[in-house]
């Protein structure tokens, strides 16, 4: 499975990456006492952070802030993922358990102030493309809606789009039958590639360290 990025997205941010990690034989399960209470613990500071600061004054969600006005969507109708969790957490709405999967990339996504997105790699056909949406670009997502995804990134694979730093589908989403998975970092653009390869590594060997398996990064 290869990743690319549209020329287009790159004529707008000439720095846009995106970090990829892929996983082959992992073991999804309720998560261990311990993650969960990293996640839980993580949320309450954050909560008292939020108590003192603006969301503009996490880097990472700003940069996605205008990432999304540069590429046309509306940040406040249509927020990134990243942002969106920290706004649950500012009113105490905090993250239950999923699943050791799904709670290690809610963590990852909270400490780097990033979108992230995970995705069944067996249920990905083809080679994944990251592009800007059209009306054409929808799928019933994570969030018990049909999504249009205009104007938003989406990843698309053969049979259309999947996935996007504001909300997933469900078609490719991640249970405890997964065994093979595809972790996309929707990074920033101002990070070192040389940063985000440490980043990735970082996240990989915490990912794998749950869920065991190996991992295989790349920066696109």
């Amino acid at each position: 499975m290869e990743l690319s990025i549209h020329p287009s997205i790159i004529e707008i941010l000439p720095d846009f990456k995106i970090g990829t990690i892929h996983y082959n034989n992992i073991t999804v399960s309720e998560s261990p006492q311990m993650l969960k209470g990293r996640l839980q613990l993580f949320q309450e500071q954050l909560y008292f952070d939020l108590e003192e600061k603006e969301l503009t004054d996490f880097p990472g969600l700003l940069e996605w802030q205008l990432i999304w006005k540069a590429l046309g969507a509306d940040p406040s109708r249509y927020r990134p993922s990243a942002e969106a969790l920290y706004r649950r957490i500012k009113k105490q709405n905090y993250l239950q358990s999923i699943h050791s999967a799904v709670d290690m990339n809610s963590f990852l996504s909270l400490q780097y102030e990033i979108p992230l997105g995970l995705y069944d790699a067996d249920k990905i056909e083809g080679d994944v493309e990251i592009a800007t949406g059209t009306s054409q670009d929808q799928f019933e997502g994570l969030n018990n809606r049909v999504n249009t995804l205009t104007n938003i990134l989406v990843s698309k694979d053969a049979q259309g789009a999947f996935g996007s730093p504001y909300v997933d589908s469900k078609r490719t989403a991640v249970t405890e039958a997964t065994k093979n998975a595809l972790h996309i970092f929707y990074l920033r653009p101002s990070m070192e590639k040389d940063t985000a390869l440490q980043l990735l590594t970082a996240a990989s060997n915490m990912f794998t360290g749950i869920n065991g398996g190996e991992a295989e990064i790349q920066v696109v």
